[in-house]
């Protein structure tokens, strides 16, 4: 028991210390060498030039949007305007645009959707902020906006909106969602590289339907509303509106990059460590894998006791521990160069 004890105390107190073995192997070298560009290309290509890992990200973004539409169109007969179709009130982020009404008066009902809508023009306005660099932006232009209409391509930047267009955009048919009414969503992307100008700080405004299109239990998007009214001698009684409206909503989105040392520090070392890698595979590779393992373990792993270190300084003082004669030192000290020879492969 007491033995067993003593051999619990003596393996406690020990310390590892690393050997150097160079081992002049072409496979093992070139593995070793591929592994360690790989991660070197994966830190340069994907964590520093595409993720930019050197910069401190603000992705807390404050935005205030105002809305405003324009445009009137006929349905059964009667002119609408925005006051009309729009609801609630506009000027918020989400708001409502009425393309079919069905009156309860009379069983009076209108069946056709009011298809000028595709017509109606959307002015978005929004401005953000970035409190971590404290930097402010807006959407507008500093040109002359007032007779442009938003496309993709030859006017990405602004801010008023075909209405017919933005449908087209999240790949429906107006007559379709006209009909039925549907939610669409107006995400407006801010994606800004602060170590550049600040004017490559600007928008992308994407287009999709939120709600599902193949739900038949539910289709579309409508409420319903009443009027209230008063005879003569003070009868109440309501004419009741159900709408089928087009229901938007304006997200906003975004973050910004600044350089900044503490994070490019820490990839770096990140990507330094991570080099370290290769070595562990080939060491896997070269102890399990291939022809002489056992002969490489040998070399690799040694145990030393103070015992040893004293008979080995008494016979031959100043002598390198544990080189045999058939073993090649290397130019770093302390280290032993092993080559296909030293080994039966």
């Amino acid at each position: 028991m007491g033995i067993t004890l003593l051999g619990c105390v003596t393996d406690f107190f020990t310390y590892e210390t690393t050997k150097s073995v160079v081992v002049k192997s072409w496979s093992v070298g070139i593995i070793n060498r591929v592994v360690q560009l790989l991660i070197f290309a994966y830190f340069v290509g994907w964590v520093f030039i595409h993720e930019k890992a050197y910069q401190a990200i603000d992705t807390g973004i404050e935005s205030a949007v105002m809305t405003k539409v324009k445009g009137f169109g006929y349905h059964h007969d009667r002119v609408m305007d925005v006051a009309d179709y729009v609801f609630p009130p506009q000027g918020a982020g989400v708001f409502c645009i009425m393309t079919k009404l069905i009156i309860t008066e009379n069983q009076f009902q209108g069946s056709e959707p009011m298809l000028d809508v595709k017509n109606f023009t959307i002015f978005i306005k929004n401005s953000i902020r970035f409190p971590l660099f404290n930097v402010t932006r807006g959407n507008l232009p500093l040109t002359d906006f007032k007779n442009c209409n938003y496309h993709p391509e030859t006017s990405p930047f602004c801010p008023i909106f075909r209405l017919g267009d933005v449908l087209s955009y999240t790949g429906h048919k107006v007559a379709e969602l006209a009909d039925k009414g549907a939610e669409i969503g107006i995400n407006i992307e801010w994606k800004c590289n602060l170590d550049l100008s600040i004017e490559y700080c600007v928008p992308k405004y994407t287009f999709t339907r939120l709600d599902m299109s193949s739900n038949n239990n539910s289709k579309g998007y409508n409420f319903r509303f009443a009027k209230y009214f008063k005879t003569e001698n003070g009868t109440e009684f309501r004419t009741l509106h159900k709408v089928h409206a087009i229901h938007f909503e304006v997200m906003v989105t975004g973050k910004a990059g600044k350089f900044d040392t503490i994070p490019t520090l820490i990839n770096l070392v990140a990507a330094f460590t991570s080099v370290g890698l290769g070595s562990v595979l080939c060491d896997i590779i070269l102890l399990n894998f291939m022809k002489g393992a056992e002969q490489y373990k040998a070399k690799k792993f040694e145990e030393v006791s103070e015992a040893q270190i004293e008979a080995s300084l008494s016979q031959s003082p100043g002598s390198q521990l544990s080189l045999k004669t058939n073993m090649k030192s290397s130019y770093d000290s302390g280290a032993i160069s092993l080559t296909a020879s030293d080994q039966a492969l």
